[in-house]
């Protein structure tokens, strides 16, 4: 009787050390996590009160599998296409008017590391598989054009691509010189081309303090193979960039044509002020939307 008290006793004492251990764990994860919020918040140079949400809160658990935790990426796909709400009937391409009537002019820029897509994401928005001839095109720039209507009022959006990393410092000033919004983009497969965002938008800012700030992640095809715990850790990251620096966040994907159109409305909506709700989506597996 007594070996089994003590026993018990000793295993008391082991799950008692146990919780401990785990709650020193949790608080000092906790503190990291706010250093770390605070320390970014001083790289731009604002306050940030970013709150990290749990996994059983907006994220599924480590071990859901992948065909529970999102749908087919051809049925996300499918949902891009055409505007909800008020703006189904005000935004459309329209290339069969007179090119001489007025036109709103409006620029907007992509950066963001090589190789992460930028150029194919630019390419399936505009609908060219190549730049056509009347499109401008340099070492380091690329520079592409699509129209729209928009309740009556016709836009041309040129879009201008930072495509060289190299000469990046001389091509930013001349990308983001009056353009209405500037897109900072990474590939949702490299940590390194998510970290490179925070220098991205302090040399932009530099150059341009009004432009609408979106982060845009590429490759989400690919993203979803990756095993759930490292989704949500490059997605937990890319959450606290983007509300570092004020952004709206989408993951996307050029391939599946996912969230390409979708952005685009979004910037056209916010810098018209249109009606057009956009939906919060942090369910992983899934293509994110945080604002």
């Amino acid at each position: 009787m007594t070996k089994r008290l003590l026993l018990c006793y000793r295993r008391m004492l082991h799950l008692n050390m146990k919780r401990k251990i785990v709650c020193k764990f949790t608080i000092l994860h906790k503190y990291f996590s706010s250093f770390w919020n605070k320390m970014l918040a001083c790289w731009i140079g604002k306050s940030i009160n970013y709150r990290q949400l749990s996994h059983n809160q907006s994220f599924p658990s480590t071990t859901t599998t992948m065909n529970m935790a999102s749908p087919p990426l051809s049925a996300v796909a499918s949902s891009e296409s055409g505007f909800s709400g008020s703006l189904a009937s005000t935004c459309c391409c329209d290339h069969s008017k007179d090119s001489s009537e007025d036109v709103v002019a409006l620029k907007i820029s992509l950066l963001g590391d090589n190789q992460i897509g930028k150029t194919c994401f630019l390419t399936k928005y505009v609908g060219k598989e190549k730049a056509a001839e009347e499109d401008f095109s340099t070492k380091g720039l690329n520079q592409m054009d699509k129209t729209l209507c928009v309740r009556g009022t016709r836009i041309s959006y040129s879009i201008w691509e930072v495509k060289d990393d190299v000469s990046a410092p001389t091509n930013i000033p001349m990308a983001c010189k009056d353009s209405v919004a500037m897109c900072f983009m990474f590939d949702l497969t490299s940590r390194c081309t998510l970290n490179s965002v925070i220098s991205w938008y302090q040399q932009a800012r530099q150059y341009n303090q009004t432009a609408i700030p979106v982060m845009i992640g590429t490759k989400f095809d690919d993203f979803v193979k990756l095993p759930l715990d490292l989704q949500w850790t490059i997605a937990s990251q890319a959450r606290a960039y983007a509300k570092a620096i004020n952004a709206t966040l989408f993951f996307s994907s050029a391939t599946y044509n996912i969230n390409v159109n979708k952005i685009f409305k979004f910037i056209t909506a916010k810098l018209f002020n249109l009606p057009w709700t956009l939906e919060r989506n942090l369910t992983i597996g899934e293509p994110i939307i945080d604002f």
